[in-house]
């Protein structure tokens, strides 16, 4: 049983880190790319895949368990293209469950980890809600009391410490919208794990410092919010000279892929670098799929363009509407979002 639970608890702590858009889509000629740049669409297609409209899940060895990291980056994508409000919601009632959300937080007192605290806390204020008082628990508080003098945010587990670059960028972000602030100890600590080059690694402290696309993408971004632009400058200066000549974006020499590219091109448009946004936007919407695809699968973004994967689409398609739509992190809101899952009006 204790192996099982830990099993458990290092699947739902890698869906946690696995961890990723307010101008109008130009108007073009051509109808199929018109619909192949539709990010609503894309969030509509999202919505009908939640299991029971309400969550995702990750399987393993036939064995379904609640991915509530992906559940979060589905609720952020329905606030940057302003659909399927009420999924949304659904989909954040069912991760604060008390059943769903300690297993994904930690019970607080023996575990607490920092990334999936800081991501739910950034999750309730994009909706609206108090992240002081979610079922009764304080993420702000849990989340101040995991940083460590240095100003790190550390995992408090038997299980060993996975905190990283995206747990120290979400911690950022959500006590940047507290009226406490973001530490500025804390936004120091993320500014000093920067490469030579100018990138951020995804965990510090390496023999090698190697830049990260995504970790530098949330770095970026939460640098940004927490009043460091010139750290936050390198970064994207960094993630300019890194991205390829079709406009996509990938990590340690691999493939160009939409998960990447929708982060790098939040940061991207979210530290007004617009030329460089615009060629990741058109590598994205070259991965949409359009009306010439199966019905079932319009609106998705494919993870690489390598022949549609639906084991992938739906993560590769939650992190692509960042990049598409362009808004940050620290600007999402779902106040202005329609209910209901849209999508392609093909003939």
């Amino acid at each position: 049983m204790v192996v099982r639970r830990s099993r458990h608890r290092l699947l739902a702590l890698l869906c946690g880190v696995l961890a990723a858009l307010t101008l109008t889509t130009p108007a073009v000629a051509a109808p199929e790319r018109a619909a192949l740049t539709r990010p609503e669409a894309a969030g509509g297609w999202l919505a009908r895949q939640l299991v029971d409209g309400e969550r995702f899940e990750a399987v393993f060895d036939g064995v379904a368990y609640p991915d509530q990291g992906l559940t979060l980056d589905a609720v952020f994508a329905f606030a940057a293209t302003g659909v399927a409000d009420d999924h949304g919601a659904d989909a954040l009632a069912w991760v604060t469950r008390p059943d769903i959300r300690d297993g994904y937080l930690g019970d607080g007192v023996s575990e607490a980890y920092a990334g999936a605290t800081a991501k739910l806390a950034l999750a309730v204020q994009v909706r609206g809600g108090d992240p002081a008082d979610v079922g009764g628990v304080d993420l702000i508080a849990r989340l101040r009391s995991l940083q460590t003098p240095a100003g790190r945010f550390s995992d408090r587990s038997a299980y060993g410490d996975y905190s990283n670059a995206f747990s120290q960028s979400f911690a950022l972000l959500a006590l940047d919208g507290t009226a406490g602030g973001a530490p500025p100890a804390a936004a120091a600590w993320l500014a000093g794990t920067r490469c030579p080059d100018g990138g951020y690694p995804l965990l510090p402290a390496q023999p090698v410092c190697t830049s990260d696309v995504d970790a530098t993408a949330l770095a970026a971004q939460a640098l940004r919010a927490a009043d460091r632009p010139a750290d936050a400058a390198a970064g994207l200066r960094w993630l300019v000279s890194v991205q390829r000549a079709d406009g996509g974006f990938a990590n340690a020499g691999g493939t160009p892929n939409a998960n990447s590219t929708g982060l790098a091109a939040q940061a991207l448009r979210d530290g007004h670098r617009l030329p460089a946004w615009a060629r990741a936007r058109a590598f994205l919407a070259g991965l949409q799929v359009g009306c010439a695809g199966a019905p079932a699968d319009r609106g998705a973004v494919d993870f690489d363009g390598g022949g549609f994967d639906p084991a992938t689409a739906p993560r590769a398609t939650a992190q692509a509407v960042l990049g598409l739509t362009g808004v940050g992190y620290a600007r999402l809101s779902a106040a202005d979002a329609d209910p209901g899952a849209p999508a392609l009006a093909c003939p």
